[in-house]
């Protein structure tokens, strides 16, 4: 036996642990799964997306119970753990996450399954019950309205004055956004924050020298 047979065989020998008893694979998991029934259970209730995904909840669990499996198989041996490094790095994802909390699960799923393949069972429950405690404390929070776009069109230029008369009964919270005057007349987009949109909308398009008026919701970022 040549130097380099020695070297492998105490390298292997260093890094084998001992055989895993079955009583030790059931029992990761099936507290593996009850966590990820746990996982899947405050996902349904922080979704609130209507279309709700029930595939990507029961994915999670899924993904759970894998990764422990993978963590079980790498302890058992060095040789398989080597397999397991190159056969996942020609996995390949095409499904693109748009949710950043999907990405929070995900992680949140997948270290259950590592921390409860390791055998760390309280680590495990700490951890869930501190992440659920920290979503569902910030989900609670509450978020500032995002602002309304008023949009005006008026067949007199001179009516900008007019307008804005009017918005400030109704609110002192406004920014106009754009101002165009044509030969034809002006429109005008306003952002503002309104109770009483309807109110608003109904005076000004009571008006006779205003020709449409629209009150707009829209997506983009909330402004302080």
């Amino acid at each position: 036996m040549g130097f380099q047979d020695i070297l492998k065989k105490s390298f292997l020998e260093g890094f084998t642990s001992a055989e895993i008893s079955t009583t030790s694979v059931v029992v990761v998991f099936a507290v593996t799964a009850c966590l990820g029934l746990y996982i899947f259970g405050i996902y349904r209730i922080v979704s609130r997306r209507s279309f709700y995904s029930k595939s990507f909840n029961i994915s999670l669990v899924a993904l759970a119970l894998v990764t422990a499996a993978i963590i079980l198989a790498i302890q058992n041996s060095v040789v398989i753990s080597l397999g397991m490094v190159g056969a996942l790095s020609i996995v390949r994802f095409r499904s693109a996450i748009k949710e950043p909390m999907d990405l929070v699960f995900l992680f949140w799923a997948i270290s259950v399954g590592i921390i409860c393949g390791a055998g760390l069972f309280e680590i495990a429950v700490i951890a869930s019950v501190a992440i659920t405690v920290l979503i569902l404390g910030l989900d609670m929070i509450p978020v500032a309205k995002a602002p309304l776009l008023l949009v005006v069109n008026a067949v007199d230029a001179q009516m900008d004055a007019v307008i804005l008369d009017t918005i400030r009964k109704y609110t002192k919270s406004y920014t106009v956004k754009s101002h165009n005057v044509t030969k034809n007349g002006m429109d005008m987009i306003v952002e503002l924050r309104v109770k009483e949109g309807q109110g608003l909308v109904k005076e000004l398009a009571g008006m006779e020298k205003i020709s449409m008026v629209s009150l707009l919701s829209h997506d983009g970022e909330v402004t302080y």
